[in-house]
């Protein structure tokens, strides 16, 4: 099976070293909300990384902080290289004046193989009938598709990914996350991935990182290794762990 991306582009999977001292925002009534403090771990170059933890914790504002997209704290968020990003938000958005295929267009290289990689991305997101559709006219599992199918487009060094199969029915979310494992192990991509789910994250990430609630800290750090696929016993009981450490600290 061939991978979406060209494993030859300069596009190699980013090492990130993360340290947030504190990460805080003034609620529309006025008081101060602590989202991290001394919040710290390491991601190596082409590591899956899911993470867990409460609503409200801060998942969506830590991929946000890391992508560049939020400067608002004080710490620092180091990256080994210079590649670029793929991010598929909580909500798909895209351009509605654009089509499927204009919006995927967006991120890419400007290189001869643009054609194949595009449609690589359009078969294998299930899309290939919806290249010339506008988003007003997907259903939501559609535009999903549409997102993860663009952030790989941008030949990332480094993804992130906040719930992307949410809203998705259990058989579709299933075929896409088989994908995206797939093409993560084609071509390495440094992989963050923020679920709410103990199965995406088994069934994505090599290691799950558990938040606490506000002020969000690591309350488990987790290896995630294939072979607990075979290991259903194992597997429910890590379950249970997991569980029960958020119930504690949630």
């Amino acid at each position: 099976m061939q991978p979406l991306i060209d494993a030859s582009q300069d596009c190699s999977p980013e090492a990130l070293d993360v340290f947030i001292r504190r990460k805080a925002y003034k609620s529309a009534s006025g008081s101060q909300i602590e989202v991290f403090s001394d919040l710290r771990f390491q991601v190596a170059p082409g590591e899956s990384l899911a993470i867990m933890g409460p609503s409200g914790c801060g998942k969506s504002t830590l991929l946000r902080m890391i992508a560049g997209l939020d400067a608002d704290y004080e710490g620092r968020i180091g990256r080994t290289g210079a590649g670029r990003t793929g991010m598929v938000f909580q909500e798909p958005t895209l351009l509605n004046w654009r089509s499927v295929e204009e919006n995927i267009r967006l991120v890419m290289r400007d290189d001869s193989d643009g054609a194949a990689v595009l449609d690589g991305i359009l078969e294998r997101m299930e899309i290939s009938a919806h290249r010339n559709h506008f988003p007003g006219e997907l259903s939501v599992g559609l535009a999903r598709r549409v997102g993860i199918g663009r952030a790989l487009a941008a030949l990332p060094g480094l993804l992130l990914m906040d719930e992307p199969f949410a809203s998705l029915d259990s058989a579709l979310a299933a075929r896409l996350q088989e994908k995206i494992k797939s093409e993560l192990a084609l071509r390495p991509v440094t992989t963050l991935l923020v679920t709410h789910s103990f199965d995406e994250a088994l069934s994505v990430a090599s290691r799950l990182l558990v938040f606490a609630a506000r002020p969000s800290r690591i309350i488990a750090d987790v290896k995630l290794d294939d072979n607990l696929l075979d290991a259903p016993a194992h597997i429910a009981t890590l379950r249970r762990e997991i569980e029960d450490v958020m119930a504690q600290n949630c």
